[in-house]
């Protein structure tokens, strides 16, 4: 086996068990805050948002550097200090004796969180740019079972034997995956080309603000994430409303969340396929549609059935999203950068994971959970309003606008 094909199985491989363990505790993250104190419903759902959106604070401002690091010295490294970083923080998020001292933990976490991230530009970068959607695509089928199961298999633990151990859990799960990264990758390391040309970090933000496809494809990164992050944290009390057996709501709150997760996984590779065959703009402006269409019936379901198919739906279209922006990152960005443009394109999906809880959280304590799903409708459309302005713009050569970029500083 070649050591590219064996990096990308470990890496898909790992991707799984990570998604997977972080996942678990995603369907009870409300109600383990609720076991912390007797608190009102509208200071647990605000809590909620807070506590689930603030990793990404600091994973927010850290993507970039992590990225141009990458750059220098290889993603190995980062995918190792990510893992392990991951896995303390989540053991640590079982020791929390208050909402602010797990608000703390969670903050501390997002230093180091962007396994997946990091691995899917780490892959990219091994990856020829005429196949980048199908084979990131492929990759996320790994993140995406993971996400898939890790619901399911957390609110059961949760259920059987409390919250505690499925945090311990948790983390050795993910230890393990840092682990066989150490163990297992084998990255070819860039050979240096003396004339390649060194970009300064001003350089580089000013080139991405400068060019129309980048920065409106990175703000639309930004909108998706905020609309597919408003819900998740409150998926476990808006399950609770529909359901009637009250002991089973961890374990439904998983089947829920997970849904999605099956969409995606059966549609996450054709999408990238055929962004492959027919341009990644075109199957990301299709992909935002498909996402209003699907999320907004969601707000007036009466069974959980009905929430549990839409939610499958809304999967199938919010599957292709991902590797499609990677794909679009990877085919504009030079190679010598392409970790630094990474980290950015990271810190705007970030930007929409910090956005998306508050968000989410404001909307539902004021006018009520149901109310979230709209709104969120409408994020996916503006986000496609977005690309179809950038789209009817003249194309730019990225390296032309960092040159010329470069020249207005000097």
């Amino acid at each position: 086996m070649d050591v590219q094909k064996r990096n990308f199985i470990i890496i898909m491989f790992t991707n799984f068990l990570v998604a997977g363990s972080t996942t678990m505790i995603m369907p009870f993250l409300s109600l383990y805050i609720e076991s912390l104190g007797d608190f009102s419903d509208e200071y647990v759902q605000r809590w909620a948002g807070l506590v689930f959106g603030v990793t990404f604070v600091a994973a927010l401002f850290m993507s970039p550097i992590w990225g141009r690091i990458a750059d220098r010295f290889g993603y190995k490294p980062i995918l190792i200090i990510n893992g392990f970083g991951i896995a303390f923080s989540i053991y640590l998020m079982g020791t929390a004796d208050s909402v602010q001292e797990l608000f703390m933990i969670r903050l501390f976490m997002g230093v180091v969180t962007g396994f997946i991230p990091t691995s899917l530009a780490f892959v990219s970068t091994q990856t020829p740019k005429e196949t980048a959607g199908k084979t990131l695509g492929t990759l996320q089928m790994g993140s995406v079972s993971g996400t898939l199961f890790g619901p399911v298999i957390g609110g059961l633990m949760a259920d059987s034997f409390g919250f505690d151990y499925t945090f311990i859990i948790t983390a050795v799960v993910i230890g393990i995956a840092a682990s066989l990264v150490a163990i297992g990758i084998k990255e070819t390391k860039k050979v240096s080309n003396k004339d390649a040309h060194v970009y300064a970090p001003k350089t580089i933000i000013q080139g991405i603000l400068h060019h129309r496809l980048l920065i409106n494809v990175m703000i639309i990164t930004s909108l998706i994430q905020v609309g597919n992050f408003s819900i998740q944290p409150l998926l476990s009390l808006y399950v609770a409303e529909l359901t009637v057996d009250s002991s089973q709501v961890a374990f439904l709150a998983g089947v829920t969340f997970s849904a999605a997760g099956v969409g995606n996984l059966l549609f996450a590779r054709r999408w990238g396929r055929l962004g492959d065959s027919i341009g990644y703009e075109k199957v990301l402006g299709f992909l935002l549609l498909l996402s209003f269409l699907f999320i907004v019936p969601q707000a007036f379901v009466t069974d959980l059935w009905q929430l549990i198919l839409l939610r499958l739906l809304f999967g199938i279209a919010v599957g292709g999203m991902i590797p499609t922006t990677t794909a679009l990152m990877r085919r504009e960005a030079p190679v010598e950068i392409q970790g630094e443009i990474m980290g950015y394109n990271t810190s705007f999906r970030f930007l929409g994971n910090i956005v998306g809880p508050v968000f989410g959280g404001i909307v539902s304590g004021f006018i009520g959970i149901s109310s979230v799903f709209i709104v969120t409708g409408v994020l996916f459309v503006l986000a496609f309003v977005f690309l179809k302005y950038t789209l009817a713009q003249p194309d730019q050569d990225f390296e032309d606008v960092l040159l010329e970029q470069e020249m207005k500083s000097m």
